[in-house]
């Protein structure tokens, strides 16, 4: 081809090629410049019919002038009857030879991201959608400029060959969920493509993947991609969120136009956090921290073993380039006998430490082990023979040995942050490690148990703010698990978070606290987000702070954030009960029983009885009229929790549903002798009286619960137990109050 002469043009070299064509550098010998000829494969010629739309598009797309968009000066076809297009020819590089090589920094990526979305709104207001955006059709010039390629292809491709393969693969990656269903497609779609190469400039990683483009349209359609924090937590939460809203799978649910994206993108302050000095970096290594074994004499040191463990966690958590599995899935393993292979294989990770402890008065023996989980081979062991206030050094001989066996790059100010303590009191730092002991166990006894110790720490160092940060997330499980009266328990939660933000304002939990206590108990919506945003802010990786936003936009309506919050929850932690039971729960509130009730059945792996998965499980039964079947269920849970006041409603509620009013009425009766000796909140009340058809009762019961706090309210907009009353004037009245009326309404 190089050296013949193609209509007026001569053929210089070639410059490029793919599935959608070959690229020659020409000179155009009648205006005496330089263009770029794409030669488009003589497939795509052969199909009349597809030969005239794309004719049609590309006419279309070169009428566009605008400085973010390539100059295409001539569509024609060669003797043969081949395509192709001249069109400018620029010095530089595409974006995705950019990515491969020397990814753009952040800054670089919003500028490059507002360009593209430039060029992309000129089309848009022109009634043109590229269909095709995707790092191989974004090209930056020497001089900084940015230009979006191959106008019209995708449409060309989609109508003639795109059922090929090869012709799929570099794109299947940025195609819209509409796209894979094969919907019809609107300027939305090219919103959500722009989100996904945002992503990739940022990360390196592409949000959705497979092992063959089926796997991927799946992924696409189906799953949630990784928060981009949990490759780069110098990300800003402003961006964070930019990309979430354009990759939401119901293209309604984006952003209006790409205007709005435009807008977003350029309020970023990209100052804030030296936004200019670092291009993403893939995370290198992974690995689980498993609970260290109790060797002492006396078997009493389980609770030192399993803090030994989580203040690893903690600390290798600050490591921008390790992925580490939070605690509750690391330590579901604890006192099983599995092999670590299978460990890594389940937990999705290279490599697992475990250790034992054996502590005899002040006298401390400590042995830790890293393991490569692919070959079962050993990295590196220890053993380290001690003074008991030597711990928190051979934490961090453990944490650094690790960083650098795994050959993770450590920069200066993670080195702090893993080193940081929060106390040098070794007896304080003793009660919080007896206080996370007991925090995990949920039981009201147990709580109360937390927080003793939790005091204490306290008391023996008041400048402790992790201990005021934990004991206000006891407090906020007090009312979460329906144990105690809102009222009661949130503020002394405010009280113990404000604190520890007085002592130290970067600490994550605390801000997460806050953000529960303004949803929960202050229905300050607004307010409850930024507070949560902060905390993921400051760590990305905190499984509480993402559950905690998940619940914030079940709050407001947004079930279908809310689910996708859950699941970045669960890729940090997999395997943690609590998070599996908060997506089904989410399906559930999204109207979506059977995909609820898949996944409540898969938490009865981990927790085969457990009262809230069989409580929410029955509730799925209810969505497709199945009464016996919840009721059957929601028996099983109180043979494990016989008191458990919400299984105890629920069972009423079902009773209620089914038409079965008198064992209803026998069970609210039931509830009301047990709040003579224990708190039943309010709310369970007036869903069993509403399904009965007892508005004006029910209705008491609300105010009263509105009148204590009930964190229950916060959930009004999803709740199925009070589908019922919806339509009944009050109840936009008490939505009103609560200050979810204007999310109902879509005013904010």
């Amino acid at each position: 081809m190089v050296g013949k002469i193609i209509s007026h043009y001569k053929i210089l070299e070639k410059i490029g090629g793919g599935g959608m064509g070959v690229v020659y550098k020409a000179e155009d010998i009648k205006l005496k410049r330089i263009v770029a000829l794409k030669f488009l494969p003589h497939e795509f010629s052969d199909d009349v019919t597809a030969k005239k739309r794309f004719i049609q598009e590309a006419q279309s797309a070169s009428s566009l002038d605008h400085p973010n968009i390539c100059t295409i000066h001539e569509i024609s076809e060669t003797d043969e009857g081949q395509l192709f297009i001249a069109m400018a020819c620029y010095e530089g590089e595409t974006l995705k030879r950019k990515i491969e090589q020397y990814p753009p920094n952040i800054a670089e990526a919003i500028t490059i991201a507002q360009d593209v979305a430039q060029g992309l709104a000129k089309a848009h207001s022109k009634g043109i959608v590229h269909r095709d955006i995707k790092p191989a059709n974004i090209f930056l010039t020497n001089d900084g400029g940015v230009k979006i390629l191959d106008f019209g292809l995708a449409k060309l491709a989609g109508t003639s060959c795109i059922t090929k393969t090869e012709s799929i693969t570099g794109t299947v990656a940025y195609m819209s969920p509409e796209m894979v269903r094969a919907d019809d497609v609107d300027h939305r779609t090219d919103i959500w493509s722009l989100g996904i190469v945002l992503y990739e400039m940022l990360t390196g990683q592409l949000p959705f993947k497979g092992d063959n483009w089926e796997a991927t349209m799946f992924a696409i359609s189906n799953t949630a991609p990784a928060s981009v924090k949990q490759f780069r937590k110098d990300i800003p939460i402003s961006l964070e969120r930019i990309i979430t809203k354009t990759l939401q799978k119901k293209s309604q649910h984006r952003y209006n136009d790409m205007q709005e994206v435009i807008t977003q993108l350029q309020s970023i302050d990209l100052k804030a956090k030296n936004l200019l000095r670092v291009a993403p970096v893939k995370p290198s290594a992974s690995i689980a921290v498993l609970p260290f074994i109790d060797m002492s004499p006396t078997k009493d040191q389980e609770y030192f073993c399993d803090g030994m463990a989580e203040e690893l966690i903690n600390s290798l958590t600050h490591i921008k380039d390790l992925r580490i599995v939070a605690r509750t899935s690391a330590f579901s393993f604890k006192g099983k006998d599995v092999d670590v292979r299978d460990i890594g294989r389940t937990l999705n990770v290279d490599h697992v430490l475990e250790g034992s402890v054996r502590k005899s008065g002040d006298q401390l023996r400590i042995t830790a082990q890293l393991v490569n989980v692919n070959d079962g081979y050993h990295l590196w062991s220890e053993r380290y023979d001690r003074q008991a206030d030597d711990v928190f050094t051979i934490q961090d001989e453990i944490t650094l040995k690790i960083v650098d066996k795994l050959k993770v790059e450590i920069f200066g100010d993670e080195k702090i942050s893993v080193q940081e303590r929060h106390s040098s009191n070794i007896n304080a730092y003793n009660a919080v490690l007896k206080a996370r002991f007991f925090l995990q166990k949920f039981s009201k006894a147990d709580l109360g148990k937390a927080i003793k110790y939790y005091q204490q720490a306290i008391d023996l160092d008041h400048n402790y703010a992790l201990a005021y940060a934990a004991m206000s997330y006891c407090y906020c499980m007090y009312s979460n698990y329906y144990y105690l009266p809102s009222k009661d328990v949130l503020p002394k939660a405010r009280i113990a978070a404000e604190k520890a933000l007085e002592i130290d304002e970067t600490l994550a939990l605390a801000h997460s606290a806050i953000g529960y206590i303004h949803y929960l108990y202050d229905w300050d919506f607004d307010s409850a987000r930024l507070s949560i945003e902060k905390a993921l802010e400051l760590e990305a990786n905190c499984v509480s702070s993402r559950s905690a936003l998940g619940g914030y936009f079940a709050a407001i309506g947004k079930t279908d954030r809310a689910i996708e919050e859950q699941k970045r929850a669960l890729e940090i932690d997999p395997i943690n009960f609590i998070q599996n039971v908060y997506l089904g729960l989410f399906y559930l509130w999204d109207r979506q029983p059977e995909a609820a009730r898949q996944q409540l059945l898969k938490t009865r792996e981990f927790s085969p009885e457990h009262p809230w998965a069989l409580w929410l499980l029955a509730t799925t039964y209810a969505h497709d009229y199945q009464y016996g079947k919840g009721i059957e269920l929601l028996h099983q849970a109180l043979n494990v929790a016989k008191d458990y006041p919400p299984v105890i409603a629920a069972l009423g509620w079902f009773h209620a549903m089914s038409g079965d009013k008198k064992s209803a009425r026998k069970i609210l009766s039931n509830l009301k002798e047990k709040s003579k000796k224990s708190y039943i909140r309010p709310f369970l009340f007036a869903k069993i009286h509403a399904v009965l058809g007892e508005n004006d009762i029910a209705f008491d019961w609300l105010e009263k619960a509105y009148q204590e706090r009930d964190s229950s309210l916060s959930w009004l907009l999803n709740d199925e137990s009070v589908d019922c009353v919806r339509d009944d004037p009050r109840f936009d009245e008490l939505l009103k109050k609560i200050g979810l009326y204007k999310y109902k309404k879509g005013l904010s």
